[in-house]
């Protein structure tokens, strides 16, 4: 069977190439989109994550700005300093990297960031939002897996869609959203009875666990179309998906390698909630009354 590889940094690129335009836009009106990362302590991965993110932005012709913090910041600190880019008008959304150390509560800091600003749609308010259907700021992987499928043409109406992971980050927003598509979604995770047997089921296959290789080739439906979440580090230093990759793509109609699929996607998702956040700010600007 003849596999469709979803490359997902070509499409980032393309994504980011798309909003040149409007954000140059914006910023001659006063409003050049700015985003705020901030990372706390040394933790390689979020390293790489955020120095990504960054030139990214500068890439697409973002404000970028990355604030670094010792292991040992206090969680009053941190919330003062998110208090401070909430006020920043420079700065249309904030990323606060996970995970965060022990000694400071995620979801408290995760709560304080302004909705206008949460561009990484963490916050309950986004959320809510995402739940009853409203407008607001989708979370950037579910967010980039819904466009890599539009991309490729993966029937959603009346499709059977199977999520294997439950995170609020990936797993539970994604479900809503192809919901929307009138797929029909089942949720796995790790108390899940015969997962083969569910995964087996899916026209859409969607591994987001956080587990090196847990999808393999007799979990698969043939023709499936399989998006691998997951990056994992292996013991020789290289990275893996969540998916076999080299015996499910032989079963598979399309499928996601691992990098280059979702990584590169959420962070395009990212910078596209940014300009959006961006372009709100400059309408309600436009909607103040003359003084």
């Amino acid at each position: 069977m003849a596999t469709t590889l979803i490359d997902g940094k070509t499409l980032a690129a393309s994504t980011r190439a798309a909003l040149k335009d409007k954000v140059a836009q914006l910023a001659a009106k006063g409003a050049r989109p700015g985003l705020a990362a901030v990372l706390v302590g040394n933790d390689p991965a979020s390293r790489v994550y955020v120095r990504n993110k960054a030139k990214s932005c500068e890439e697409t012709g973002l404000h970028s700005e990355v604030h670094e913090l010792p292991a040992d910041t206090s969680e009053k600190a941190l919330l003062e300093l998110v208090a401070r880019l909430n006020r920043d008008p420079k700065i249309h959304g904030i990323l606060v990297q996970l995970p965060l150390p022990k000694q400071i509560n995620s979801d408290r800091v995760l709560a304080a960031i302004s909705p206008a600003k949460d561009v990484d749609g963490f916050h309950a308010e986004s959320l809510g939002a995402l739940v009853q259907g409203l407008p607001g700021f989708v979370p950037c992987t579910p967010a980039g897996v819904m466009e890599m499928l539009a991309h490729a043409k993966v029937p959603l109406a009346g499709a059977r869609a199977v999520i294997v992971g439950r995170s609020t980050i990936v797993g539970k927003p994604l479900a809503l959203l192809l919901l929307q598509k009138d797929a029909t979604v089942t949720i796995c995770h790790s108390r899940t009875k015969d997962l083969a047997a569910r995964t087996r089921e899916a026209d859409v296959l969607i591994a987001a666990v956080g587990k090196a290789k847990l999808i393999t080739k007799d979990m698969v439906k043939p023709g499936a179309c399989v998006i691998d979440v997951g990056i994992n580090r292996l013991p020789d230093g290289k990275l893996a998906g969540d998916v076999d990759f080299d015996s499910v793509k032989e079963v598979a109609g399309s499928i996601t390698p691992v990098p280059g699929g979702v990584g590169p996607m959420t962070i395009a998702m990212l910078i596209v909630n940014t300009v959006r956040s961006a372009e709100r700010t400059l309408g309600k600007a436009a909607e103040q009354p003359a003084r």
